[in-house]
């Protein structure tokens, strides 16, 4: 005789609320640090994630610290949704530069379920007018400088970091 059980990873929209609550904390200190964003253009960023999130259409989202165009900083949050394994961690860490002609590029990927009736449905709930986006997020001139995890049940954001 044998027996098979199944476990499936469950979360809600709540845990999406409070994983990236702790996104939009990290957001609102790099663009404080950094001076490149407004405060209010961080948590408009982290309203879009939230709204993506919860629909399930929200794959990752990468962070850029540019000064002339040349990579300084990174981080990139990989959504997990069987994430329970995971420890959660605080918001934060170490303070992004403030450097002159710098900038902040933000660049999100969706996961297969985002279609075009999906992209019509969330439009309207959207603050950002997101484009296609074709550049290179590898972040390949710069080093792997740890990460954090944000997690709520079995909802989780991997986040890595990058620095010159």
């Amino acid at each position: 005789m044998s027996q098979t059980r199944t476990a499936s990873a469950t979360y809600t929209t709540t845990d999406v609320e409070n994983v990236v609550r702790r996104v939009k904390a990290d957001l609102v200190m790099i663009a404080d640090s950094t001076g490149a964003w407004t405060a209010q253009q961080a948590a408009d960023y982290a309203h879009d994630i939230e709204v993506l999130a919860k629909a399930g259409y929200l794959a990752w989202v990468d962070l850029t610290l540019l000064q002339y165009g040349i990579e300084k900083k990174a981080v990139r949050f990989n959504v997990d949704t069987d994430a329970g394994g995971l420890t959660s961690s605080r918001p934060g860490g170490v303070l992004w530069p403030r450097l002159s002609g710098a900038t902040l590029r933000i660049i999100i990927s969706y996961t297969a379920a985002y279609t075009e009736e999906a992209r019509q449905k969330t439009s309207g709930k959207l603050k950002i007018g997101w484009t296609t986006s074709y550049d290179d997020t590898s972040h390949s001139s710069l080093s792997s400088s740890g990460g954090r995890n944000y997690v709520s049940n079995a909802y989780g954001m991997q986040r890595k970091d990058w620095a010159a």
